[in-house]
């Protein structure tokens, strides 16, 4: 037995001899320069420790200069206003004495009435297309009878409205603008739109009831601009 153990224990140590002759052979000596290299790196990264420490403190004041208050912007704002100020001081008594309050007032409602005669030309061919196709739905489910009540029941309900604030604001009667009964237009203009959304007999009552709406407030608005004009010629004459 001591023999055949003897075999066995040079066979196994010929592989290992064999292995460290390779090592150390000329073919590994890059591979030997590149652990050297490596083992240099880590054994410098102890020293890598100070540029953190001063990333970090670099990081930390730009945090502290972001948290401050930004006082740049407030002085160009007061750099602005006290410019507009000495341009105030040293334009001429024509232009400090001129009412710009009035003009911008003038200016506005001017602006208001363009965008509501737009509004008002607009508004008619448009409502009347959709009335269109809501009597049309109405015909193809056999509806037709019945649209004159919701009809008839807007056209009182907008009366309402308007007398209601009449009552609740005086002052609209005098008023240059009618804003109750374009209070009103939105108002009913809110209840048709969705009318497609509707359920089956919501579609039928409640954009005729709109409608029925709709016209008696465009109504208004005609006998009121109507009066308006009637008012302007009686001045001109006397």
């Amino acid at each position: 037995m001591a023999p055949l153990l003897s075999l066995n224990q040079s066979t196994c140590l010929q592989p290992l001899s064999r292995m460290a002759l390779n090592l150390n052979s000329p073919s590994l000596m890059p591979f030997k320069g590149c652990s050297h290299h490596q083992s240099n790196f880590l054994s410098s990264k102890p020293n890598a420790l100070p540029s953190t420490k001063s990333c970090s403190k670099i990081l930390f004041a730009m945090n502290m200069n972001a948290s401050q208050p930004n006082d740049h912007g407030k002085s160009n704002i007061d750099l602005v206003i006290n410019k507009a100020r000495k341009l105030w001081d040293n334009s001429p008594q024509e232009i400090k004495t001129f009412p710009w309050t009035r003009a911008l007032e003038n200016f506005t409602q001017l602006i208001i009435d363009i965008i509501l005669v737009v509004f008002q030309y607009l508004y008619i061919p448009v409502m009347a297309i959709t009335s269109v196709s809501e009597m049309s739905y109405c015909a193809h489910e056999r509806k037709l009878v019945i649209v004159p009540l919701p009809i008839l029941i807007g056209v009182a309900v907008a009366g309402v409205l308007k007398n209601r604030a009449l009552k609740l604001s005086p002052f609209l009667k005098d008023a240059k603008v009618p804003w109750h009964l374009y209070a009103n237009i939105v108002f009913f203009t809110l209840i048709k739109l969705p009318g497609p959304f509707y359920p089956y007999w919501g579609r039928i009552f409640i954009p005729h009831f709109a409608n029925g709406g709709l016209f008696r407030t465009l109504w208004f608005l005609f006998l009121w601009y109507r009066k308006q004009k009637k008012d302007v010629n009686i001045n001109l004459e006397k």
